[in-house]
């Protein structure tokens, strides 16, 4: 199987990971155990992903931070704080280019943290919108990172000396040191449970790995991670979001702060309500899938754009797009090979932490 490696690649195959081309990354999409139980125990104990394959790309200059607060749609005063940034940002039509984080960097710099499918693309065009004297470079290569998850992820945090970075709030961020090297420690994740991503030099991610699983985690798949996403309705490039698709219609509006600019503003404001993003409970036979057409009282109304067996609840659960008048109240159907199958609206997210 030909592929980018991560620095943990031989890790995930000591530990038996079934490894899959993702992005063009050899990464596993599971473990012995099973996407299932991979899932429930970061649920219920704590587990560790590789996310070595995400993008970084820092943004330096003394117009860093003003460039950053114009490129994004959501307000990123808070790094000022030493906090982190979930946004969207946009085309000038309004739709996304991708999400990403923001975190506060060293002399007033930032750093970017997108998603593996789009690191080009996105750098690419965050350095076609770079005004003068602001430098926008890829570092990728230069960093691996680690998502600590699960209620017992500060647990094992203080097991390995870092009791100190249970003193962050939700997605706090700062710089410590972890395993010897300068690292970037987040209160940020990406499966609806608290835990942490560590951001660390390459050559030091097979030792943090085997610290932190010794230290109590087990290690998890690229499956695991999207039956987990997908139950907090934490969207995804290619599904959620894409170059078709506003945040607003994405359901991601308290992530937009229409009262600053930024990319795309003034497009997407003028169609707030064309589409909006619902949560299905599907009562049919089969599995919804990315895709599949969403009827509402037998009229086409939009699509699935993402659908699984939830292991949390037990149901079978799908988002989906659709038109913007869609009532609440009306009959749901999904389009499941060639049949019409019955669904109803649920509130999202699916699955909520216990506090």
């Amino acid at each position: 199987m030909e592929g980018k490696k991560t620095p943990l690649y031989e890790e995930h195959i000591k530990a038996g990971g079934k490894m899959v081309d993702f992005c063009s990354w050899l990464l596993p999409i599971q473990y012995p155990a099973g996407i299932v139980k991979e899932h429930i125990h970061t649920r219920t104990a704590v587990s560790l992903f590789d996310v070595s394959h995400m993008g970084e790309i820092l943004v330096e200059g003394p117009g860093a931070y003003d460039f950053v607060q114009y490129l994004v749609t959501n307000d990123i005063s808070k790094i000022k704080d030493g906090r982190a940034v979930y946004s969207p940002f946009c085309y000038e039509n309004g739709t996304c280019v991708d999400d990403l984080l923001v975190y506060p960097y060293l002399n007033g710099n930032i750093l970017l943290v997108v998603n593996a499918a789009n690191v080009e693309k996105d750098y690419a065009w965050i350095s076609k919108n770079a005004p003068e004297g602001v430098s926008v470079k890829n570092v990728s290569d230069q960093w691996a990172q680690l998502a600590l998850q699960g209620p017992e992820a500060a647990k094992v945090m203080t097991a390995c000396g870092m009791d100190e970075v249970n003193r962050l709030g939700f997605f706090g961020a700062g710089f410590y040191t972890f395993c010897g090297a300068s690292c970037i420690i987040s209160k940020t994740g990406y499966t609806g449970e608290r835990g942490f991503e560590i951001y660390l030099p390459p050559e030091k991610a097979a030792e943090a790995w085997r610290l932190l699983l010794k230290k109590g985690a087990v290690p998890a798949g690229l499956g695991a991670r999207d039956t987990l996403r997908f139950e907090a309705c934490l969207p995804l490039y290619g599904h959620e979001i894409s170059e078709e698709i506003t945040p607003l219609e994405a359901g991601l509006q308290y992530f937009v702060k229409p009262e600053k600019n930024f990319i795309g503003r003034d497009a997407m404001l003028g169609k707030p309500n064309a589409r909006k993003q619902i949560g299905l409970e599907f009562l049919g036979r089969g599995i919804p899938r990315a895709g599949f057409e969403v009827y509402v009282n037998g009229e086409r109304a939009g699509y699935v754009t993402t659908g699984s067996p939830s292991p949390s609840t037990g149901k079978a659960l799908a988002l989906a797009i659709v038109e913007g008048d869609s009532p609440k109240d009306g009959d749901y159907t999904i389009m499941v090979r060639g049949k019409l199958e019955p669904a109803k609206i649920v509130s999202t997210p699916f699955y909520k932490k216990n506090k």
